[in-house]
């Protein structure tokens, strides 16, 4: 007698292609974040932002419709299309460059007006799409091709430490950072990455997700070796937790 124990979710495309470097955690991202919205029921009313970098692919994979958003822009885009459908649930999906770089002032600006949309920010420490240049949380002494030396201090400052700032921002309504290095981790990714849309279901304002994730690939090292960094390294500078639940707060 068959029993099924695993099936793709709904709210991924049938004929995705996945094309992604081999140990890059955008993979498993995505499919928690398809398993929340298939959990949540909210599949066919979904909208989702893709930014510009390696998360802009996320409109080959989710069965929702998708926008792509100018490279800084997709909570500014995640702005008018909420505003526009208030009915919609509506998230972003960006990495660190697109939303704590170019777009820092979307995003500041959007969760301090408590914009009722979902973000979904993957932090690999680097630009990973085109060519592997520091970014706004490249770690301090990490090799990039643009700090060939290492990151220093003195020339570009420390690592932005988004969630930290988000959480101090009064229209954020969830605000976590989490980890996919361990398969504990990811489960409570995923929970986290719930949260996050409950409250905008609940109109409480603004979630925030920020992902430590992996690139081995500009990062040169093997999966394991990767997974490894994001422990023992990216943890230590970036801290886990959550910084801010009002879901858990009204209940």
């Amino acid at each position: 007698m068959e029993q099924l124990v695993y099936k793709k979710p709904e709210s991924v495309k049938d004929d995705f292609k996945v094309s992604f470097c081999p140990g890059c955690d955008h993979g498993v991202a995505y499919k928690i974040l398809a398993e929340v919205l298939d959990e949540l029921g909210v599949r066919e009313k979904t909208i989702g932002v893709a930014s510009v970098g390696c998360s802009v692919f996320s409109y080959d994979y989710f069965n929702v419709d998708m926008i792509e958003a100018p490279h800084g822009r997709a909570l500014a885009v995640a702005t008018g299309v909420k505003r526009s459908k208030p009915d919609k649930v509506v998230y972003t999906y960006q990495g660190d460059g697109d939303l704590a770089s170019i777009g820092m002032g979307e995003t500041i600006h959007a969760m301090t007006r408590g914009e009722k949309v979902t973000a979904i920010c993957i932090n690999n420490t680097t630009y990973g799409m085109t060519g592997g240049q520091g970014g706004p949380t490249t770690l301090i002494g990490q090799v990039t091709t643009t700090t060939p030396k290492g990151r220093m201090v003195e020339q570009s400052g420390y690592p932005i430490k988004i969630s930290e700032i988000l959480k101090e921002v009064d229209g954020t309504a969830f605000v976590a950072r989490v980890s996919l290095d361990t398969p504990a981790a990811i489960m409570n990714a995923k929970k986290c990455i719930k949260k996050a849309f409950e409250v905008q279901l609940k109109g409480l304002g603004a979630g925030f997700v920020e992902i430590l994730a992996t690139c081995p690939t500009n990062w040169k090292m093997t999966p394991q070796e990767a997974h490894e960094r994001v422990r023992t390294q990216m943890a230590e500078v970036f801290k886990l937790g959550i910084f801010k639940d009002r879901l858990s707060e009204a209940q």
